[in-house]
């Protein structure tokens, strides 16, 4: 299942920034032959550092925490689904990746779970397009494309195409993709390897079709359906998958550009109150611009344009 990223990226490896009480300022945290440092003057310099994102961070969580439920077995079967796809590699994956153990990787796979509930809450996703998606499951589809970075280019390679152009020529004439000097071939694909515009196009067309441009985030793509086979392997029930095809789906949809929009209101509404003197306004609102007016106001002197033309 592909995870939401906010805007500003939430990290499970944040710094504990606790209030310090008057027993614990002096508390000692290393000792050296040069002197010790203690615990006020680690957070400090924690605080110095990096205080602000992560101070925004441990917010962020705190408030998605008290909006949105969180289950242990939700995190149980995202992490055995990564065990699963991973195999005997999962604890070397892990670390390639920067966890130091499994539960870190829980933790971010809470986060994730926070984060999507958040921004999927208002995505609504019916029967149909969910029974539309199982159904494509049953089908591979072996496709080339032509990635551009800007839909001018994209048009005059399509041009091109429809007067007869090689698309595997043109391929490695124009694509951006490490795909171009293949032709652009990108071998057999199925629901959810693609994103979403790309997929939605590819599955629309007849074999043998070539696309106009279609969007995405990564360009402007050209696509060609080569062919479009039975999957290979056993497809689950639909009961048993159609809950994972809804998220997946609800994902999709998400507009990431108002993504930290929604965030950002669920922290207002939180209302919260920043103790440390140098982030007090941190969450604050900011305020709208005034606009300024066409009318010069009456108290002001006329210039000495104006007054000429007078």
């Amino acid at each position: 299942m592909k995870k939401l990223a906010l805007a500003a990226t939430l990290t499970a490896g944040v710094f504990t920034l606790a209030a310090c009480n008057s027993d614990a300022d002096s508390e000692v945290v290393a000792e050296t032959a040069a002197g010790d440092i203690t615990k006020e003057e680690f957070y400090d310099e924690l605080k110095d550092r990096n205080g602000e994102a992560v101070l925004e961070e441990m917010v962020t969580i705190k408030v998605l925490e008290d909006n949105y439920e969180v289950t242990d077995e939700q995190i149980d079967a995202e992490v055995n689904a990564a065990k699963e796809q991973f195999g005997d590699q999962f604890e070397m994956v892990l670390q390639q990746s920067g966890f130091a153990d499994e539960e870190a990787y829980r933790e971010v796979v809470q986060i994730s779970l926070l984060q999507e509930a958040a921004l999927t809450e208002d995505v609504e996703v019916s029967e149909e397009e969910i029974k539309e998606r199982y159904d494509r499951m049953g089908t591979e589809i072996d496709a080339q494309h032509i990635l551009v970075a800007d839909e001018e280019t994209a048009k005059e390679v399509k041009t091109k195409l429809d007067e007869g152009g090689d698309f595997a020529e043109l391929a490695a004439e124009y694509s951006t993709d490490s795909s171009a000097q293949d032709g652009g071939n990108l071998g057999y694909f199925t629901v959810g390897d693609m994103v979403p515009e790309f997929e939605e196009a590819a599955y629309s067309m007849e074999v043998g079709a070539i696309s106009d441009p279609v969007a995405t985030e990564h360009g402007f793509h050209i696509i060609k359906v080569n062919d479009k086979r039975e999957t290979e392997e056993e497809i689950e029930k639909y009961e048993d998958v159609k809950e994972e095809l809804r998220r997946d789906i609800a994902a999709s949809k998400v507009d990431m550009t108002n993504a930290q929009s929604k965030i950002d209101s669920l922290i207002e509404e939180a209302n919260v109150d920043v103790k440390i003197e140098e982030y007090k306004d941190m969450f604050a609102p900011e305020e709208a611009p005034e606009e300024a007016t066409e009318e010069q106001p009456a108290d002001e002197p006329a210039t000495e344009e104006e007054e000429t033309q007078e």
